[in-house]
């Protein structure tokens, strides 16, 4: 497609060319300072009075002028953004909507001046558009510009002169300290941290009373920035700095604790981060290190925010690393801890400085010392010209048929305003007020109203005189109208101060990785399981907590493994790390501080737990006692394999006791529900691999089961039977319970049946609890309450004694070493 050509039209015959020859470099140097002045001025500095830009100043004052006051309604956001970019910011629509957002976000500003209603983002994500959210002015804002209809403040022409903006607003509230301000200019940059109201109006107020106050003493009201987010600040020394001489810096750190996020896994729990940093922004920085493998210890983090539970970030700590450590390295290598600059750049009278905090403080004084004397000279103006106005209705009301007759009897308007002020000594403004006032209002004059009126406006311009002629009661208006809006608006301290973080958690002090160091893995009666962190044996103090008995308790190591020997005749392993850790105690260990079994093991219905065993080639291996009197020996060399049956079953047949052999020359004991007891040596027994079923143990009668399998050694030991009725329920009564030597008891051959243990009395009939051991035996109910056993008697087959209530466990502490316990079945 051909190019059209345009021709341009003929130059005039008297047209005469006049070229002006201009310098780049002074052309370029007088550009660029308009730019920067128009930037500075017009856009990137606050005012230090009222601690707003101009465009923020530009959309308060719309809003007010439009009266979307926190009584009103909503209306949309775009049709504020329209009246301030028509009337006032002509700028484009994105940056007043930007800057009314901010105005609008609980992280952003310390005190929001703007009250949204919508999606107005997140510290990660972007708000919705203006044609999809709403707004009005906050509370705040109102004290923002209270009484700026009484020539409190200055107004200048707009940008086309056409409308008149202020140049500043009449600030009730100190806002450059309490939210802040950021801007990057030409040349020059500012950067404010957030403060507390009720903080602020304190040293205010302490200003106001004494002028000559050292920063020492502001910083008495004033410690430090209260940001939005909460969090903690470390470090003061960078906030007396910037207070001095207005550049400073601090480190800001986020605000998190260790929990236990799952019965077996510690994390780390975030609430507040610093200021200015998202959870997006963390994640990603987390996610970067794992990946590069320079942040170890997180399995898992979960982003749990919301608006019932506000910030919630829950990182999951591996087991084998210690929360503490690994906190410490998430404040170094990611944004939860920050730093930030002051640098308290602002206008003061048209040029920007940098302020201290008195300064700061001095500047919004002085601002509110001019606005309350100019709103008191302004308000004296119109009470004084309501006086007057008052003061003619009086005289002329005195005599109100006269004042009608003699303006019915005028000419015209003229003549009668000149006759009123003629007769009744009437000002011109009196007498124009008389005349202009429609015979309806007469009715609702009298002369006390009046009266009343007169004397309430004479006080009035009396107590304004004196504040504009006492400068003591200027200050004193201020500083009360200070604590008023410190009262309405102020909220508690966010941020925690710390003067410092305190003793680091890191490799000199708290490893990353949990050592792999010697301990204790127990196992309860009720199915409990932890490890302690002590290198001897468990059970040499000689009181006891208030807890469930030790059935098991093997040495191991805390990155080690362990196996648990179930009553189906599976041998299940367990890594030692994922258990919770006691404290180390001379005592017998409080396992209430433990976990489930089930938490670590499916067991299949009606399985149960039995004892642990330590997966090492070490000892004689493992002896196993059935339901049906069997005993087995198992190589300790298959020990170290992956889930086995460690036992060949029978059908209706299970393992009753589990014990890990030491020496080999442990005394092996059965004790049936018929109160047989039949022990003979361990060395008696043949060991055989997984596949094997075991030999004859004991020789049952017909119809009875073995109640308890051990093994251990003979000396000092000690029997304990607890005899009841086959028909009644598990734990309903007592029974009859007896200690006995175990020197009383001969052994027998293997696959015999033993002798006599226990005698029954009327009523009792089987055994509901046996068990063998060393001595001293310890006992425990249902509850977990300690319950004190008789003293060993010498009768083998004798009969017991009542008990005090039912036993639920009993256990001895050189026995639970090796796994040797009884618990009652049901």
């Amino acid at each position: 497609m051909a190019r059209r050509t345009t021709k341009q039209a003929p130059l005039p015959d008297d047209f005469e060319e006049h070229i002006l020859d201009t310098d780049i470099g002074d052309e370029m140097q007088s550009s660029f300072l308009e730019y920067a002045y128009s930037v500075i001025y017009s856009r990137a500095l606050p005012d230090a009075r009222d601690g707003l830009k101009p465009v923020h100043r530009r959309i308060l004052y719309t809003m007010d002028d439009m009266s979307l006051r926190p009584d009103r309604g909503h209306v949309k956001s775009a049709r504020v953004v329209g009246e301030v970019m028509g009337r006032l910011h002509p700028h484009g629509d994105g940056a007043i909507y930007d800057a009314l957002v901010r105005m609008a976000q609980p992280w952003s500003m310390r005190l929001p001046m703007v009250d949204g209603h919508g999606n107005f983002g997140s510290p990660d994500d972007s708000p919705a558009a203006m044609r999809y959210t709403e707004c009005r002015m906050a509370p705040p804002a109102v004290a923002m510009t209270a009484s700026i209809d009484e020539d409190t403040v200055d107004f200048k022409p707009n940008y086309d002169s056409r409308e008149m903006e202020p140049v500043v607003l009449p600030a009730a509230i100190p806002n450059l300290l309490v939210n802040g301000s950021a801007g990057i200019a030409v040349g020059m940059a500012t950067n404010i941290a957030p403060h507390n109201l009720v903080e602020v109006v304190q040293a205010l107020r302490h200003l106001v009373t004494h002028p000559r106050a050292t920063l020492d003493d502001l910083m008495r009201f004033v410690p430090g920035p209260d940001l939005p987010t909460g969090g903690k600040i470390v470090g003061l020394e960078g906030i007396r700095d910037a207070y001095e001489s207005g550049r400073g810096t601090f480190r800001m750190r986020a605000t998190a604790r260790i929990e236990s996020v799952t019965p077996r896994r510690k994390g780390i729990v975030i609430t507040e981060l610093p200021y200015g940093v998202g959870t997006e922004r963390v994640i990603e920085r987390i996610k970067t290190l794992v990946l590069a493998k320079k942040l170890q210890g997180i399995s898992d983090i979960k982003d749990l925010t919301d608006r019932d539970n506000d910030l919630r970030l829950v990182i999951e700590v591996k087991n084998g690393f210690h929360p503490e450590a690994l906190l410490e390295q998430l404040y170094k290598l990611t944004p939860m801890e920050d730093s930030f600059g002051i640098n308290a750049v602002a206008l003061v009278d048209g040029q920007p400085r940098t302020l201290g905090l008195k300064q700061m403080l001095e500047v919004f004084l002085e601002h509110r010392f001019d606005v309350v004397r100019r709103r008191s000279t302004f308000r004296r103006g119109k009470a004084a010209d309501r006086l007057h106005l008052v003061a003619g209705l009086l005289v002329a009301i005195l005599d109100i048929d006269e004042v009608i007759q003699l303006i019915r009897s005028s000419d015209n308007a003229s003549a009668a305003k000149e006759r009123l002020r003629s007769v009744f000594d009437l000002s011109e403004i009196q007498a124009d007020y008389i005349l202009d006032m429609p015979l309806r209002r007469l009715t609702k004059f009298s002369r006390i109203e009046l009266e009343k009126e007169k004397d309430e406006l004479e006080r009035t311009i009396e107590a304004l005189d004196a504040i504009l002629a006492d400068e003591r009661l200027l200050r004193k208006v201020v500083s009360d109208e200070l604590a008023e809006v410190a009262k309405a608006y102020g909220t508690p301290r966010r941020t925690i101060l710390l003067a410092s973080a305190g003793a680091p958690a890191t490799a000199a002090a708290t490893a990353l990785e949990v050592a792999d160091d010697p301990c204790f893995v127990f196992l309860s009666s009720t199915g409990l399981l932890a490890r302690s962190g002590s290198t001897q044996p468990p059970g040499h103090g000689e009181s006891r907590a208030n807890h469930d008995v030790v059935v098991s308790a093997v040495p191991s190591t805390v990155r080690g493994e362990v196996g648990v020997v179930t009553s189906r005749g599976r041998l299940v392993r367990l890594g030692v790390l994922d258990m919770p850790a006691l404290p180390d105690s001379a005592n017998d260990p409080n396992l209430q501080g433990g976990l489930p079994l089930s938490e670590f093991v499916a067991l299949q219905p009606g399985e149960r737990a039995l004892a642990l065993a330590p997966l090492t080639t070490e000892g004689a291996g493992l002896a196993l006692g059935t339901r049906a009197g069997i005993v087995k020996r198992v190589n300790p060399e298959v020990l170290s394999r992956d889930e086995w049956d460690v036992v060949t079953l029978k059908d209706d047949d299970e393992v009753v006791g589990a014990v890990q052999l030491v020496t080999g020359e442990e005394e092996l004991c059965f004790i049936t529900s018929d109160a047989q007891l039949l022990h003979f040596g361990a060395a008696g027994v043949r060991p055989q691999g997984r596949a094997g079923g075991g030999m004859a143990g004991i020789k049952l009668a017909a119809g009875q089961r073995v109640v308890f399998f051990g093994a251990f050694d003979p000396a000092d030991a000690v029997v304990v039977t607890a005899s009841g009725s086959s028909t009644a329920l598990p734990g309903t009564e007592p029974g009859a319970l007896k200690v006995t030597p175990f020197g009383e008891y001969p052994p027998k051959g293997r696959a015999t049946g033993g002798v006599r243990c226990h005698r029954f009395l009327k009523g009792e009939d089987t055994l509901v609890l046996a068990w063998a051991g060393p001595a001293p035996a310890r006992a425990a109910a249902a509850s977990g309450s300690p319950v004190e056993l008789p003293e060993a008697t010498g009768k083998r087959d004798g009969s017991g004694i009542a008990a005090a209530q039912p036993i639920a466990a009993v256990s001895s502490p050189v026995a639970s070493q090796i796994g040797a316990a009884a618990r009652v079945e049901g």
